[in-house]
Protein backbone atom coordinates (compact mmCIF):
# COMPACT_ATOMS: atom_id res chain seq x y z
CA UNK A 1 0.00 0.00 0.00
CA UNK A 2 1.40 3.40 -0.86
CA UNK A 3 1.65 5.48 2.20
CA UNK A 4 0.31 9.28 1.10
CA UNK A 5 1.38 11.24 4.49
CA UNK A 6 3.30 14.57 3.05
CA UNK A 7 2.74 13.12 -0.59
CA UNK A 8 2.22 16.07 -3.35
CA UNK A 9 -0.90 15.53 -4.94
CA UNK A 10 -1.85 17.74 -8.03
CA UNK A 11 -5.17 17.91 -8.88
CA UNK A 12 -6.86 19.58 -11.91
CA UNK A 13 -10.57 20.81 -11.86
CA UNK A 14 -10.01 21.27 -8.15
CA UNK A 15 -13.10 23.55 -8.49
CA UNK A 16 -15.83 21.48 -7.80
CA UNK A 17 -17.04 18.08 -8.31
CA UNK A 18 -14.86 14.90 -8.23
CA UNK A 19 -11.64 17.55 -8.25
CA UNK A 20 -12.87 19.22 -4.76
CA UNK A 21 -13.71 16.12 -2.74
CA UNK A 22 -10.51 14.91 -4.45
CA UNK A 23 -8.76 17.44 -2.83
CA UNK A 24 -10.92 17.13 1.16
CA UNK A 25 -10.18 13.32 0.71
CA UNK A 26 -6.28 13.66 0.09
CA UNK A 27 -6.43 16.70 2.74
CA UNK A 28 -7.13 14.05 5.48
CA UNK A 29 -4.03 11.46 4.24
CA UNK A 30 -1.94 14.44 5.03
CA UNK A 31 -1.28 15.40 1.73
CA UNK A 32 0.62 18.29 0.27
CA UNK A 33 -1.90 19.76 -2.14
CA UNK A 34 -1.71 21.78 -5.61
CA UNK A 35 -5.00 22.32 -6.58
CA UNK A 36 -6.15 24.53 -10.30
CA UNK A 37 -9.09 24.86 -12.02
CA UNK A 38 -9.45 28.08 -14.13
CA UNK A 39 -12.58 29.41 -11.79
CA UNK A 40 -11.22 31.26 -9.04
CA UNK A 41 -14.71 31.76 -7.16
CA UNK A 42 -14.84 27.81 -7.22
CA UNK A 43 -11.00 26.80 -6.21
CA UNK A 44 -11.80 29.27 -3.72
CA UNK A 45 -14.18 27.38 -1.90
CA UNK A 46 -12.14 24.53 -1.95
CA UNK A 47 -9.54 25.71 -0.20
CA UNK A 48 -11.77 26.72 2.38
CA UNK A 49 -12.90 23.59 3.02
CA UNK A 50 -9.86 22.02 3.72
CA UNK A 51 -8.32 20.89 6.75
CA UNK A 52 -5.42 21.24 6.57
CA UNK A 53 -2.00 23.63 7.54
CA UNK A 54 -2.04 26.45 5.05
CA UNK A 55 1.20 26.11 3.63
CA UNK A 56 0.29 22.69 2.48
CA UNK A 57 -1.58 23.76 0.29
CA UNK A 58 -0.96 25.79 -2.64
CA UNK A 59 -3.79 26.99 -5.60
CA UNK A 60 -2.71 28.08 -9.26
CA UNK A 61 -5.67 29.74 -12.09
CA UNK A 62 -4.68 27.24 -15.26
CA UNK A 63 -6.51 26.58 -18.36
CA UNK A 64 -5.57 23.19 -18.95
CA UNK A 65 -5.89 23.47 -22.93
CA UNK A 66 -2.99 25.86 -22.89
CA UNK A 67 -0.06 24.06 -22.86
CA UNK A 68 2.24 26.86 -22.02
CA UNK A 69 0.26 27.54 -18.79
CA UNK A 70 0.59 23.97 -17.78
CA UNK A 71 4.44 24.06 -18.33
CA UNK A 72 4.53 26.99 -16.29
CA UNK A 73 1.97 25.21 -13.82
CA UNK A 74 4.19 22.28 -13.35
CA UNK A 75 7.77 24.80 -12.17
CA UNK A 76 5.29 26.64 -9.97
CA UNK A 77 4.32 23.72 -8.17
CA UNK A 78 7.70 22.02 -7.88
CA UNK A 79 9.19 26.07 -7.00
CA UNK A 80 6.33 25.55 -4.33
CA UNK A 81 6.80 21.96 -2.67
CA UNK A 82 10.20 20.55 -4.33
CA UNK A 83 8.52 17.15 -5.64
CA UNK A 84 5.50 16.13 -7.37
CA UNK A 85 3.94 12.48 -6.06
CA UNK A 86 0.46 11.94 -8.07
CA UNK A 87 -1.08 14.23 -10.42
CA UNK A 88 -4.67 13.48 -11.07
CA UNK A 89 -5.69 14.81 -14.39
CA UNK A 90 -9.22 15.10 -13.64
CA UNK A 91 -10.64 18.93 -15.32
CA UNK A 92 -12.67 18.21 -17.97
CA UNK A 93 -16.46 19.27 -20.30
CA UNK A 94 -18.85 17.67 -22.20
CA UNK A 95 -21.34 19.55 -24.93
CA UNK A 96 -24.56 17.88 -26.08
CA UNK A 97 -25.39 17.51 -29.29
CA UNK A 98 -25.68 14.66 -32.32
CA UNK A 99 -21.90 15.12 -34.31
CA UNK A 100 -23.45 16.99 -37.22
CA UNK A 101 -25.44 19.77 -34.70
CA UNK A 102 -22.60 20.52 -32.37
CA UNK A 103 -20.72 23.46 -33.43
CA UNK A 104 -17.53 23.37 -34.42
CA UNK A 105 -16.05 25.71 -31.73
CA UNK A 106 -17.90 23.32 -29.05
CA UNK A 107 -15.85 20.46 -30.27
CA UNK A 108 -12.60 21.93 -30.60
CA UNK A 109 -13.31 23.45 -26.89
CA UNK A 110 -13.86 19.43 -25.95
CA UNK A 111 -11.20 18.09 -27.28
CA UNK A 112 -8.99 21.06 -26.62
CA UNK A 113 -9.78 20.37 -22.14
CA UNK A 114 -10.16 16.52 -22.18
CA UNK A 115 -7.83 15.32 -24.34
CA UNK A 116 -5.19 17.44 -24.97
CA UNK A 117 -5.46 19.45 -21.80
CA UNK A 118 -4.56 15.64 -20.13
CA UNK A 119 -1.43 15.27 -22.62
CA UNK A 120 -0.21 18.46 -21.62
CA UNK A 121 -0.27 17.54 -17.61
CA UNK A 122 1.39 14.11 -18.39
CA UNK A 123 4.14 16.25 -20.07
CA UNK A 124 4.88 19.23 -18.46
CA UNK A 125 4.73 16.88 -15.10
CA UNK A 126 6.17 13.28 -15.94
CA UNK A 127 9.65 14.26 -15.57
CA UNK A 128 8.64 15.78 -11.41
CA UNK A 129 7.26 12.25 -11.42
CA UNK A 130 9.76 10.31 -12.78
CA UNK A 131 12.25 11.67 -10.14
CA UNK A 132 10.45 9.97 -6.89
CA UNK A 133 11.24 6.47 -6.29
CA UNK A 134 7.21 5.87 -6.15
CA UNK A 135 4.65 8.05 -8.30
CA UNK A 136 1.51 7.76 -9.94
CA UNK A 137 -0.41 9.27 -13.17
CA UNK A 138 -3.89 9.01 -13.15
CA UNK A 139 -5.73 10.18 -16.07
CA UNK A 140 -9.52 10.86 -15.52
CA UNK A 141 -11.50 9.24 -18.86
CA UNK A 142 -14.42 8.06 -18.50
CA UNK A 143 -17.26 4.71 -19.06
CA UNK A 144 -17.89 7.10 -22.27
CA UNK A 145 -14.28 6.53 -23.14
CA UNK A 146 -15.57 2.53 -23.57
CA UNK A 147 -18.80 2.76 -24.03
CA UNK A 148 -20.15 5.93 -26.18
CA UNK A 149 -23.51 7.61 -25.51
CA UNK A 150 -25.64 9.10 -28.66
CA UNK A 151 -25.63 13.46 -28.72
CA UNK A 152 -21.97 13.01 -26.48
CA UNK A 153 -19.79 12.77 -29.42
CA UNK A 154 -16.86 15.29 -28.37
CA UNK A 155 -16.73 13.83 -24.67
CA UNK A 156 -16.97 10.14 -26.12
CA UNK A 157 -14.02 10.94 -28.35
CA UNK A 158 -11.58 12.51 -25.94
CA UNK A 159 -12.40 10.09 -23.07
CA UNK A 160 -11.39 6.95 -25.66
CA UNK A 161 -8.63 9.41 -26.33
CA UNK A 162 -7.52 9.35 -22.45
CA UNK A 163 -8.15 5.75 -22.26
CA UNK A 164 -5.73 5.09 -24.90
CA UNK A 165 -2.98 7.12 -24.23
CA UNK A 166 -3.41 5.60 -20.72
CA UNK A 167 -2.75 2.46 -21.73
CA UNK A 168 -0.18 3.67 -24.09
CA UNK A 169 1.90 5.23 -20.99
CA UNK A 170 1.19 2.05 -19.25
CA UNK A 171 3.48 0.60 -21.86
CA UNK A 172 5.69 2.85 -21.97
CA UNK A 173 6.45 3.85 -18.16
CA UNK A 174 6.65 0.27 -17.13
CA UNK A 175 10.39 0.07 -16.07
CA UNK A 176 10.21 3.76 -14.19
CA UNK A 177 8.51 4.48 -10.86
CA UNK A 178 5.50 6.09 -12.44
CA UNK A 179 2.05 3.93 -11.63
CA UNK A 180 0.00 4.72 -14.38
CA UNK A 181 -4.18 4.66 -12.85
CA UNK A 182 -6.53 5.20 -15.78
CA UNK A 183 -9.96 6.09 -14.21
CA UNK A 184 -13.22 5.86 -15.43
CA UNK A 185 -16.54 7.05 -13.74
CA UNK A 186 -19.71 6.35 -14.59
CA UNK A 187 -22.73 8.62 -14.16
CA UNK A 188 -21.46 11.09 -11.38
CA UNK A 189 -23.81 14.17 -9.86
CA UNK A 190 -21.74 17.17 -10.76
CA UNK A 191 -22.11 20.42 -12.63
CA UNK A 192 -20.57 18.61 -15.92
CA UNK A 193 -23.60 18.25 -17.46
CA UNK A 194 -25.18 21.32 -16.06
CA UNK A 195 -22.27 23.46 -17.35
CA UNK A 196 -22.50 21.23 -20.89
CA UNK A 197 -22.30 23.21 -24.42
CA UNK A 198 -25.51 22.42 -25.36
CA UNK A 199 -27.57 21.35 -22.80
CA UNK A 200 -30.90 22.48 -21.91
CA UNK A 201 -32.43 22.05 -18.56
CA UNK A 202 -34.47 19.20 -19.44
CA UNK A 203 -31.82 17.36 -20.79
CA UNK A 204 -29.61 18.20 -17.61
CA UNK A 205 -32.52 16.88 -15.82
CA UNK A 206 -32.16 13.72 -17.58
CA UNK A 207 -28.91 13.18 -17.00
CA UNK A 208 -28.96 14.24 -13.55
CA UNK A 209 -31.86 11.10 -12.83
CA UNK A 210 -28.29 8.54 -14.18
CA UNK A 211 -26.07 9.88 -12.43
CA UNK A 212 -26.49 7.65 -8.83
CA UNK A 213 -23.03 8.40 -7.96
CA UNK A 214 -21.79 10.90 -5.39
CA UNK A 215 -18.45 13.07 -6.21
CA UNK A 216 -17.72 12.11 -2.41
CA UNK A 217 -17.81 8.25 -3.57
CA UNK A 218 -15.86 8.85 -6.52
CA UNK A 219 -13.21 10.40 -4.79
CA UNK A 220 -13.12 7.94 -2.19
CA UNK A 221 -12.47 5.39 -4.62
CA UNK A 222 -9.59 7.42 -6.34
CA UNK A 223 -8.08 7.96 -3.17
CA UNK A 224 -8.11 4.10 -2.37
CA UNK A 225 -7.30 2.84 -5.60
CA UNK A 226 -3.90 4.95 -5.48
CA UNK A 227 -3.22 4.18 -1.84
CA UNK A 228 -3.75 0.05 -2.98
CA UNK A 229 -1.59 0.51 -6.16
CA UNK A 230 -4.73 -0.42 -9.32
CA UNK A 231 -3.99 0.28 -12.57
CA UNK A 232 -7.99 0.82 -13.69
CA UNK A 233 -10.61 2.37 -11.55
CA UNK A 234 -14.70 1.91 -12.93
CA UNK A 235 -16.35 4.11 -10.18
CA UNK A 236 -20.59 3.38 -9.77
CA UNK A 237 -22.70 0.30 -10.31
CA UNK A 238 -23.41 1.70 -14.07
CA UNK A 239 -19.47 1.85 -15.39
CA UNK A 240 -18.65 -1.32 -13.70
CA UNK A 241 -21.86 -3.53 -15.73
CA UNK A 242 -21.22 -1.61 -18.62
CA UNK A 243 -17.23 -2.31 -18.92
CA UNK A 244 -18.20 -6.12 -18.67
CA UNK A 245 -20.89 -5.79 -21.29
CA UNK A 246 -18.33 -4.85 -23.49
CA UNK A 247 -15.80 -7.05 -22.94
CA UNK A 248 -18.58 -9.73 -23.35
CA UNK A 249 -20.71 -8.26 -26.20
CA UNK A 250 -19.65 -5.07 -27.98
CA UNK A 251 -22.80 -5.01 -29.53
CA UNK A 252 -25.25 -5.33 -26.53
CA UNK A 253 -23.38 -2.59 -24.58
CA UNK A 254 -23.97 -0.35 -27.67
CA UNK A 255 -27.63 -1.40 -27.43
CA UNK A 256 -27.61 -0.76 -23.88
CA UNK A 257 -25.84 2.87 -24.19
CA UNK A 258 -29.34 3.59 -26.66
CA UNK A 259 -31.36 2.35 -24.51
CA UNK A 260 -30.23 4.97 -21.48
CA UNK A 261 -29.89 7.84 -23.72
CA UNK A 262 -33.70 7.08 -24.77
CA UNK A 263 -34.40 7.61 -21.19
CA UNK A 264 -32.70 10.67 -21.36
CA UNK A 265 -34.39 11.68 -24.06
CA UNK A 266 -37.75 10.50 -22.93
CA UNK A 267 -37.55 12.60 -19.86
CA UNK A 268 -37.60 15.75 -22.11
CA UNK A 269 -41.13 14.87 -22.92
Amino acid sequence: MMNLQDRVIVITGAGSGIGRQLAVQFATEKCRLALSDINQKGLDETVALLNIDPHKVASFIVDVSDREATVAFARLVMEKFGQVDVLINNAGLTSVGSIHAVSYEAFERVISVNMWGVVYGCRAFLPYLKERPESVLANVSSINGMVPFADNGPYNMSKYAVYGLNETLMMELRDTSVRVLSIHPGGISTNIVNNSIGADTRTREGFAKLAKTTPEQAAVAIVNAVKNKKRYLFIGRDAKFMQLMKRFSPRLALGFSLWMTARVLASEN
